[in-house]
């Protein structure tokens, strides 16, 4: 249930600013809005403004629209023909598509803005033990190492205040084929070093579970065991929640990413590895044989234990002033909308997966995370949403209000609108383009939520 209210919600809040955009635009440039809808089909509910527009709440809650007044639509009174959208100067027309959108990168900056003022708890970016072979290990990185700025050309560098702040740059860099150079010191600051992360040799890749053990950046975290599934290999082997793990097969274990790599890698081919564990219960040391279980992860095979391993990381406050946090709005707002659109077209020529494309039912599930996570998380959730709300509306397809905007450089530049002829056969092929993209981003949910990628 708080997946639903928390995905219908981000809905009806980030469409009404949407089309608050274009209404409020028109408005001020003296044209007549017939319909403010919420929705679409069935109309629930109804109120007619001041102004004579009429504000519905429709029972499709997948959208919504501005209806002005248009001679291209029917006839118009003479004495309301100034007031008719096709009859404004082209500059203006072009501000009231163009509303829309604004409305949403606007609504992402206030609200990356309001959790940057809220602030709030976060892993700090302290690394634990990198998989063998993974990324991380490959560039030199050892548990304990303490992410401090990122850079993709050694020049510019980008301070990391958190683990997710730092998650996030790698997620870019791998997206858009990228390389990461990370300044790095060690857990109290000192000794500062580059290291080269090569997230470019991943490029074009899904982002799924085995994509982040390749890159193995994980937090650093005592190895205990958090919980001990009922019926799994770890319980059989007579583990419990509360033990801290010092030794496997005689070889101390220093953190929770060693752990994590150990089970594993726990098989030879199709054969489960027993494994000698000594662990502190209480005070007390404890050896088990401890035997795995093999499972698919994301097409690879692996041992598993069914435990969740790792106390919780050391977390910092993370928060900023007035302007600061503006301005920290403005920024992940750009770089958010610039990645958006270079990944957009690393996929149309194939050099990055369309997996990276997600519908509804992914939307859906993030948004009840969020919630879930409090207040912070989910205003960071709409923020995301919105920005790409406004991204998707810019782009030039003629379904879309990035569609009506080259419309409107045609008749810039030409002199002249674009032919009714024309607009039917564009209207055409932009919404095959958009029902090819809608059922692509769906069949990926599906395909996410079935454990297939």
């Amino acid at each position: 249930m708080t997946t639903l209210i928390a995905f219908l919600a981000a809905l009806a809040l980030l469409i009404a600013v949407h089309e608050w955009g274009h209404y409020r635009v028109a408005r001020a440039c003296g044209v007549k809005v017939l319909r403010f809808s919420i929705g679409f089909g069935r109309v629930l509910w109804r109120r007619v403004g001041r102004d004579g527009t009429e504000f519905t709440l429709s029972a499709l809650p997948l959208g919504g629209y501005v209806r002005m007044l248009d001679e291209r639509d029917g006839a118009v009174a003479p004495q309301e023909r100034e007031q008719a959208f096709n009859q404004r100067p082209l500059r203006q027309r072009a501000a009231i598509v163009a509303a829309g959108p604004a409305a949403n990168w606007v609504l992402a900056v206030l609200l990356f803005a309001a959790v940057a003022w809220l602030g709030s708890e976060v892993p700090k970016a302290v690394l634990g033990t990198p998989p063998a072979g993974s990324l991380a290990e490959r560039a030199g990185l050892h548990a304990g190492d303490w992410v401090r700025a990122t850079s993709s050309d050694g020049q510019q560098w980008q301070d990391v205040a958190s683990l997710p702040e730092l998650q996030s740059a790698i997620v870019r860099a791998q997206a858009l084929g990228e390389p990461l150079q990370l300044s790095v010191t060690g857990a109290q600051g000192h000794g500062s070093r580059s290291v080269h992360l090569e997230t470019e040799r991943l490029a074009g890749r899904a982002p799924d579970a085995s994509l982040f053990n390749e890159i193995g950046l994980a937090p650093l975290a005592e190895p205990l065991l958090r919980q001990v599934g009922a019926g799994g290999a770890g319980a059989a082997a007579g583990l419990q929640a509360g033990d801290r793990v010092l030794s496997i097969d005689g070889q101390p274990v220093p953190d929770a990413g060693f752990l994590r790599d150990a089970i594993r890698r726990a098989h030879d081919g199709e054969r489960p590895r027993t494994m000698a564990w000594r662990v502190d219960r209480g005070g007390q040391a404890v050896e088990l044989l401890v035997t795995p279980r093999l499972a698919d992860d994301a097409g690879q095979r692996v041992a598993k234990l069914e435990i969740v391993v790792g106390a919780p990381p050391e977390r910092v406050f993370v928060s900023y002033g007035l302007v600061d946090g503006l301005w920290r709005g403005v920024e992940q707002s750009w770089d958010m909308a610039a990645t958006t659109v270079r990944l957009l077209g690393r996929m149309l020529v194939g050099e990055a997966s369309l997996k990276n494309l997600s519908g509804p039912l992914t939307i859906a599930d993030y948004a009840g995370q969020s919630a879930r996570a409090g207040l912070a998380p989910y205003l960071d959730f709409l923020a995301k949403i919105s920005l790409s709300l406004a991204v998707l509306n810019l782009l030039p397809l003629p379904m879309l209000d990035g569609g009506h905007l080259m419309y409107h450089l045609f008749e810039g530049l030409s002199g002249r609108p674009v032919s009714e002829w024309w607009q039917r056969q564009l209207q055409r092929a932009g919404a095959l383009i958009l029902m090819l993209m809608m059922a692509l981003a769906l069949s990926n949910d599906v395909a996410r939520f079935a454990g297939w990628h």
